[in-house]
């Protein structure tokens, strides 16, 4: 099945003349409600008569996530404030979150994108369907919510937290679909097993599963344990939210809803357009979005395109799955964390040297988080480094980085010279998981 087989399937020269029409109306939408982008036009004596096809995005200046920090919060927001019925938000690299706005006509065209993975992936009005992401400023739980919902299935809202009765539901109440994380449903797959619920008295036979890197090594585990066929879904916030990219069938790269949000890919060094099939990094245009366009986004992750028509029917571009990113962002639990989000923190007390080390792992199918933080030496020595102040100093540098992060972590303080040093670039991450 093909949720909508005039957009899903238009031929190349369809598609490109519909990108071109819409690139320019975009570049002219934020011409004229956007100072930032039309500063960065004007800069480079650019106007919108100069974008009439969808090669001219070339001409264009890309967008980084620095520039949604430095314009925090509502300084690349198009649509004026009345017309914002949703406000989604996103980690930023120094606590500042990216807040990114909706209109009512952006949530429509998030729900029919959603729609497409979901019939992509096989699932119909008589499918009960559980989404298992967050259902808070993360964009997961209700950008999944409301695909099931235009798709015609019955959703249950299940978010995170509460496995056992989350898997007591799945059983009881016949869910034949879940949306999460690919390591939320592995430990989903420990729950039933732990509380006695067998792989043949549920009907699970659909996952939707994003938001963090996954292998094809977990794919065959979870289908393995849950009895089901697991499907990618891909998305980012400052582009929309999942459903930027899906599965089909035949699982052969994600099919790219490119009338929406027009890809390329880049070297990430020279910023110069590769040709499909040439790995870089992944940028895009939204061609649509009235709340919050983006122009030339660069979202750091690493890819290729995939040219050429889908068995399934579908002509879209594809793209490989994501293998590595060109910054530091790390992936934890669906969360995006940076290191200087750390040392923000770090250097936001005097108590601490800026010294630290971000140690990620899988346990159990997990993501875990380890931080060592070194202590300055003149507090270390001091007389008030009781016990108690040693205590209380771990609990405060705890909630700030849990507020900071929006994610738990093992914080261990560390004395003074014992984490390690380097003569050149220093590195403040060790990831032990095994993602490739």
């Amino acid at each position: 099945m093909i949720w909508n087989p005039n957009k899903e399937c238009m031929s190349r020269d369809e598609m490109s003349a519909l990108q071109g029409k819409r690139l320019h109306k975009i570049v002219e939408y934020v011409y004229h409600n956007v100072p930032f982008y039309r500063h960065k036009l004007q800069e480079m004596d650019l106007t919108p008569d100069d974008i009439r096809t969808i090669d001219d995005i070339v001409k264009l200046p890309f967008t980084t996530k620095k520039d949604l920090r430095d314009n925090y919060p509502f300084g690349l927001q198009a649509a004026p404030q009345s017309e914002i019925i949703r406000i989604h938000a996103s980690s930023g690299t120094t606590g500042n979150p990216t807040i990114v706005g909706y209109t009512r006509k952006d949530i429509g065209v998030w729900s029919e994108c959603m729609a497409r993975c979901l019939t992509a992936y096989g699932v119909g009005r008589d499918d009960i369907f559980s989404v298992a992401y967050g259902y808070g400023l993360f964009t997961g739980g209700l950008g999944a919510h409301n695909g099931v919902e235009m798709v015609g299935a019955s959703v249950v809202p299940a978010s995170t937290g509460n496995t056992e009765k989350h898997a007591k539901l799945i059983r009881d109440l016949g869910i034949t679909g879940i949306a999460c994380t690919p390591s939320y449903a592995l430990y989903l797959a420990e729950t039933m097993e732990k509380i006695g619920i067998t792989k043949d008295q549920i009907k699970l036979r659909v996952g939707a599963f994003g938001a963090e890197p996954w292998t094809e090594k977990m794919r065959e585990e979870i289908e393995e344990r849950l009895g089901l066929k697991g499907f990618n879904i891909y998305g980012l916030s400052e582009v929309m939210g999942p459903s930027v990219s899906y599965e089909c069938q035949l699982q052969h790269g994600s099919h790219i809803n490119e009338d929406h949000f027009y890809p390329e890919i880049i070297n990430p060094v020279t910023l110069e357009p590769l040709p499909k099939g040439q790995q870089g990094e992944l940028v895009f245009t939204t061609l649509t979005k009235e709340g919050m366009p983006v122009i030339r986004y660069r979202t750091r992750d690493l890819c290729s395109l995939m040219a050429g028509e889908c068995e399934c029917g579908r002509t879209n571009v594809r793209m490989s799955p994501v293998n590595g990113r060109s910054d530091d962002m790390l992936i934890i639990r669906g969360i995006n964390v940076f290191p200087s989000q750390v040392e923000s923190v770090v250097l936001g007390m005097k108590e601490f040297a800026p010294q630290y080390l971000l140690i990620v792992d899988r346990v159990n199918n997990l993501d875990t988080l380890q931080i060592q933080v070194e202590l300055r030496q003149e507090y270390f020595t001091t007389t008030f480094a009781t016990p108690a102040a040693i205590e209380d100093l771990l609990k405060r540098l705890c909630a700030k980085l849990k507020s900071v992060l929006s994610i738990g972590a093992d914080v261990q303080l560390k004395a003074p010279g014992t984490l390690a040093r380097s003569q050149g670039k220093s590195s403040h991450v060790i990831d032990n998981r095994k993602l490739v």
